[in-house]
């Protein structure tokens, strides 16, 4: 009988991708090539919700407002309609996905019974303290211990 020492499902992921400098680019396209480089949405996909789930929470942090689900589907959909896209994706449970998806990358948080940016926080500023320094790091950590570990 074989013993498994170790599951095959990760403990912690992120993708980054790199594309052109930011010219030009509008606010919803802005935050759409963010939510691409931070791997929140795969190039090509049309299934882009996501993108005006986190233009509402940005939009809400100038204010330092914190929203519901309900209003995020609300305003999320306003933008939607704004920006001309076609109305998909706009459910409660996958509101809650994608709120879920940005929360485990430390971008929003939950409070107060709401969803915030966190603390009302600069995203540069987040990805420094949470993405590179403290998630990446570890990831780094534990792929040259594997590493180490083949060269012995």
């Amino acid at each position: 009988m074989s013993q498994k020492i170790s599951k095959d499902t990760p403990l912690a992921e992120i993708t980054l991708r790199r594309y052109e400098k930011p010219y030009d680019l509008g606010e919803r396209e802005l935050v759409k090539k963010i939510c691409l480089s931070l791997g929140l949405l795969q190039p090509g996909d049309s299934r882009d919700m996501i993108v005006d789930i986190f233009l509402v929470l940005l939009n809400a942090r100038k204010d330092k407002k914190i929203l519901s689900s309900k209003t995020i589907e609300e305003l999320a959909t306003k933008e939607r309609e704004k920006a001309n896209v076609p109305i998909l994706g706009i459910s409660a449970p996958n509101i809650r996905r994608q709120l879920k998806r940005l929360k485990d990358l430390f971008l929003i948080e939950f409070i107060d019974n709401g969803y915030r940016v966190v603390e009302f926080e600069k995203l540069s500023v987040l990805f420094d303290e949470k993405i590179k320094e403290f998630y990446l790091k570890n990831i780094i950590s534990r792929v040259k211990e594997y590493l180490d570990e083949i060269d012995k």
